[in-house]
């Protein structure tokens, strides 16, 4: 080899050498470059773009409005189930109320005949056969208020607008009870007490009430009549009359059966008189003071000639008869009795009408009274002597009676 070609050799690997060396630098800023661009996201690239804060705030509202919707739903069915829950205590308690007002009105029956028989009061053929016989269901009680003195009254009235003997059983049949009302005297087994039970004897149409007979007794009669009659007979409705009153039974009936569907009613001729103060005049009222200034009128009742409740008050009346604030007057006191109860007040004035010709004209009519009486002598005056002219010109007559159908 010659010298030429030996120096040359050398000069080609330098060449070489520098070459790869750029060659090198060359390839690591390509393959920078390239791995730069292939893992950079490009900002404009839609389906890979972050959320704006608009979106996220939006998004962020949708879903605190799906959970305040889950909330409400799970709120509404809770309260759903809170409902239901209350509704079957409710039915529950309203049945149990019933059920405890049964038992009370049955043990406050025991304990009146048990009073009467331990008292040593009269007891009446009604109050025996309760104890030995189930209740049927009638439509009405009718107690005929009197006092001992009162024989030729009674007598008026069996001649005239009380049924008698079989025709009386056959009145009850229709579903009609009719009795005279009265207690016994403050010495028990007297000579007044005797004469009663002689005439109960002959007629068999007496209520005896374990009360003692007075004249400013009459709230507490009224009390105990009431309390007694629901106790013996089951019935729509309990009416008390005065002895001195004349009553058509049948239009008295069917007055009565068009509120039977009502549950708390109080039915009779509603007045509002005057709290009399002053001592010594009729009808004052010792207690005038709870009725607000001098010159006030009582709040509305019926008057005391004719009125008539549902079963319902008369069982109240026999469950509470023992905290039943009593006024002078018994009309006043039944009313006081209702005030603050949820009862319907019917003013009803058929059950007031006048004497003839009062009654007789409204007769003639078409418009026949229940119950008929002078407003001047609260009741028929002289009622023995007149009640028969009152039946003749105003009765509805016999075949009314027992052609209706209560």
């Amino acid at each position: 080899m010659t010298w030429k070609s030996r120096g040359e050799l050398p000069s080609r690997s330098v060449i070489s050498q520098r070459w790869a060396l750029f060659l090198c630098f060359g390839s690591f800023c390509a393959g920078m470059l390239f791995t730069t661009r292939i893992w950079t996201i490009p900002e404009n690239n839609k389906g890979l773009a972050r959320p704006t804060a608009a979106e996220t705030d939006k998004l962020n509202v949708v879903s605190e409005g799906c959970n305040s919707r889950i909330m409400q739903e799970l709120e509404m069915k809770r309260d759903k189930d809170i409902y239901g829950e209350v509704y079957k205590s409710h039915n529950s308690i309203q049945t149990l109320d019933k059920t405890i007002s049964n038992l009370e009105m049955e043990l406050a029956a025991a304990r009146a005949t048990q009073e009467s028989l331990r008292s040593g009061a009269p007891v009446s053929d009604d109050i025996r056969m309760s104890e030995s016989s189930g209740k049927r269901k009638y439509l009405m009680v009718v107690g005929i208020n009197t006092a001992f003195s009162s024989r030729k009254r009674r007598d008026s009235v069996r001649a005239t607008w009380m049924p008698q003997g079989e025709k009386r059983k056959k009145l009850e049949e229709k579903g009609i009870i009719i009795r005279f009302v009265i207690g016994h005297s403050a010495t028990s087994g007297g000579i007044l007490d005797r004469a009663i039970e002689a005439e109960d004897r002959k007629h068999g149409d007496f209520l005896r009430l374990n009360h003692v007979e007075g004249y400013l007794e009459l709230s507490a009669k009224t009390k105990t009549y009431f309390a007694t009659a629901v106790n013996l007979w089951d019935a729509d409705f309990y009416v008390k009359v005065d002895d001195d009153v004349h009553v058509n039974i049948a239009t008295l009936g069917e007055t009565l059966v068009r509120h039977r569907s009502k549950p708390r009613i109080y039915i009779g001729c509603m007045k509002s008189g005057p709290v009399l103060s002053q001592k010594g005049v009729r009808y004052h009222e010792p207690e005038y003071w709870k009725f607000g200034e001098a010159g006030n009128k009582y709040f509305r009742h019926a008057t005391g000639q004719l009125y008539a409740i549902s079963n319902d008050l008369a069982t109240y009346i026999s469950i509470n008869q023992d905290v039943l604030h009593k006024y002078a007057n018994e009309d006043v006191s039944l009313g006081s009795w209702f005030i603050g109860l949820d009862a319907e007040h019917i003013d009803d004035r058929r059950l007031c009408c006048g004497t003839p010709p009062d009654c007789e004209w409204k007769a003639q009519a078409g418009n026949i009274c229940v119950a008929s009486f002078d407003w001047s002598c609260s009741g028929i005056c002289r009622s023995a002597e007149r009640i028969k002219e009152v039946h003749r010109r105003c009765g509805e007559g016999e075949n009314a009676l027992w052609s209706a159908s209560f």
